[in-house]
């Protein structure tokens, strides 16, 4: 495997940054961290293999949210194709407040949250067993870390694997999630309430995330080949009957 330059040295780090590190107790972001002391940076394909994290980009997210600065960048794989690497990123940027990691959720949480909301993903909102549920931050913990006071169902959702994947990778390509770490912007994204919401990650983009199970299968094949039949991708042939609708409603 190529290796970049940018790696970090154990022995170049400030003690105090050190006694950070040493700190992060939780298995995934420790385990992150000690391969990055030890061989000065840490790629997906090593995560993925050797520590069996599928999906890396989470795990080096739980090293970000503990304040401790990451920075990606591109190596080679065994495949020959480029994969993301992360190393240690400027140590003065550290965000100490944040060393302890975040509130442990007790069981009675997710039940009061699936209570409230359904047994179902708050994005594509397909219902799923509340065991197949994950409890996210609506703002994300890298920018607003856990709220003050008790738990409040209202600063959470519940979300299937999918779409916190791809709440993932959205916030953390945001401007806002990367520098200016503003609260009120998160609030007003999709990702933090898909009912009410003025941009996704900084974008003027409108997004709906749509699902059909069990005996709407059927439906969903039907315009799959409607669309072959008119050419067309299935996401642009549904808008395009969409807005047919909409037009004939106004006549």
């Amino acid at each position: 495997m190529a290796k970049k330059k940018k790696t970090t040295k154990a022995s170049d780090l400030p003690k105090a940054f050190i006694k950070k590190l040493e700190s992060v107790n939780a298995k995934r972001p420790k385990t992150v961290i000690d391969h990055i002391l030890e061989h000065g940076f840490v790629t997906t394909e090593e995560l993925s293999e050797l520590y069996g994290y599928d999906h890396a980009p989470r795990a080096a997210r739980d090293v970000r949210e503990l304040g401790i600065p990451l920075e990606t960048f591109r190596v080679k794989g065994k495949s020959g194709r480029k994969i993301a690497a992360y190393s240690f990123g400027d140590p003065s940027k550290v965000r100490g407040g944040k060393i302890g990691g975040r509130k442990a959720w007790p069981k009675l949480f997710k039940i009061k949250l699936a209570s409230e909301n359904g047994e179902r993903c708050a994005v594509c909102f397909t219902p799923y067993e509340e065991r197949y549920l994950q409890i996210d931050h609506r703002v994300p913990y890298e920018v607003g870390g856990d709220p003050e006071g008790d738990l409040d169902v209202a600063d959470y959702m519940l979300l299937c694997g999918s779409c916190n994947r791809a709440k993932s990778w959205s916030c953390e390509h945001c401007k806002n999630w990367k520098t200016d770490h503003s609260i009120d912007i998160c609030k007003t994204c999709y990702w933090a309430n898909t009912e009410d919401y003025k941009h996704v990650a900084l974008r003027l983009i409108r997004r709906l995330d749509v699902t059909w199970t069990e005996d709407e299968v059927p439906e969903y094949e039907r315009l799959v080949k409607l669309s072959k039949y008119a050419e067309q991708d299935l996401p642009d042939f549904v808008k395009e009957c969409l807005r047919r609708v909409s037009e004939h409603e106004q006549t």
